[in-house]
């Protein structure tokens, strides 16, 4: 028996709609047929962009924040020497070393390495915004690699820093250098306190004492800046660096704040440091080891003189033409002298007018005498 025909539907052809839907179910169906091939292949599913949290520490933010600060106090300085020319015999000045100093008041004072100005004919200081400035020589002290230069710029552009006090550092405590090492301005590293009390060589060959060693990174170029603590606070002047060929080794060093403080307003005031003078000339040093002797020689007393009065007596001559040793110092109040370097550390913690207990030794017996000090 044969089946009634079905009955025809009428043909509706699809509407906008409904060709932009099957067109994107064909996409699709073309993307999962690809990514199914793919798979098939080997090759990793693409997987969504991973979200990595920010990750504060207050230890970098305490860097950035030491650095805003402190930047716009450090300056570079350009050291120029003078030349002559070997064609016409003409002199000029060209650059002959850089290095770093800071802003010590809005006075226009800038303090820096006595060494970084070695050799100089000008001297020019750049500040953070780029200005430059011809600077002049205020004062220096050689035995502590210290020297004052003053600038004329404007109040409004000179941030000192704030001072931290260097008898308070301990080891392990973080400390940071701002410099110009090589060249490069800005410049920040960190690190720690190494090491208290140590000591170096001044560019006069004299002992500097106290000092700290850090191992923030420090490089030729970075000497005259300043060495802060994690409070952003001026604890040390950058100075010197052990390391092959100059480079940092993670040996570096740093004048402490409590002598700069001590040295800098005797520069200002006078140009130079004022130590106290007992009122002798001495014999070098090379004299008294020869003769096996600990201590320094007094050569001469001069009249007048703080000594003098007290009764110490130089070298003289016997009545057969010999030389004979007057008094041979061997302390200063509780210092120990052992040579002049000693002598003169001594007297530094005293000043013009002091009397001080002066330890001798004379025919081999030890004499005290009360000397008081004069101006030099």
């Amino acid at each position: 028996m044969a089946r009634p025909p079905r009955p025809m539907l009428p043909h509706r052809s699809p509407g906008p709609r409904g060709s932009a839907a099957l067109a994107a179910l064909t996409l699709l169906a073309a993307l999962a047929v690809a990514a199914g091939c793919e798979r098939q292949a080997g090759s990793a599913p693409v997987d969504a962009p991973l979200v990595i949290p920010k990750i504060t520490s207050s230890d970098e933010e305490n860097n950035v924040e030491i650095f805003r600060r402190a930047a716009p106090s450090t300056v570079y300085i350009t050291n120029k020497g003078l030349r002559r020319d070997l064609f016409n015999l003409n002199v000029f000045e060209i650059p002959q070393g850089t290095g770093s100093g800071f802003i010590w008041n809005r006075d226009g004072i800038v303090v820096t390495n006595a060494h970084v100005l070695e050799g100089a004919s000008s001297v020019v200081v750049r500040l953070a915004d780029q200005s430059s400035w011809e600077a002049q020589l205020v004062g220096v002290a050689p035995d502590k690699d210290i020297a004052v230069l003053r600038i004329a710029a404007p109040r409004e552009k000179l941030t000192p820093l704030p001072f931290g006090d260097s008898d308070q550092l301990r080891v392990g405590r973080k400390v940071l250098a701002i410099g110009n090492p090589f060249g490069l301005d800005n410049t920040l590293t960190t690190g720690i306190v190494s090491a208290l009390g140590r000591e170096i060589v001044s560019p006069t060959g004299r002992a500097i004492r106290g000092v700290i060693q850090t191992d923030a990174a420090i490089n030729p170029g970075n000497s005259g800046g300043p060495l802060l603590d994690s409070s952003g606070r001026l604890v040390g002047v950058n100075t010197a660096i052990i390391g092959p060929g100059g480079g940092s080794a993670g040996i570096g060093f740093a004048v402490p704040v409590n002598t700069v403080r001590k040295v800098v307003p005797e520069l200002i005031a006078h140009g130079r440091l004022m130590r106290p003078v007992l009122g002798v000339g001495l014999v070098d040093d090379s004299i008294a080891a020869n003769l096996g002797l600990r201590g320094v020689i007094v050569q001469d007393v001069q009249r007048g003189g703080g000594a003098a009065e007290a009764g110490l007596v130089g070298l003289r001559r016997t009545s057969d033409g010999r030389v004979a040793l007057g008094d041979v110092i061997v302390g200063v109040e509780r210092a120990p002298v052992r040579n002049t370097d000693d002598l003169l550390t001594a007297l530094e913690l005293y000043k013009p007018g002091d009397v001080v207990a002066v330890k001798t030794l004379r025919d081999g017996r030890e004499q005290t005498f009360r000397v008081r000090l004069s101006a030099p």
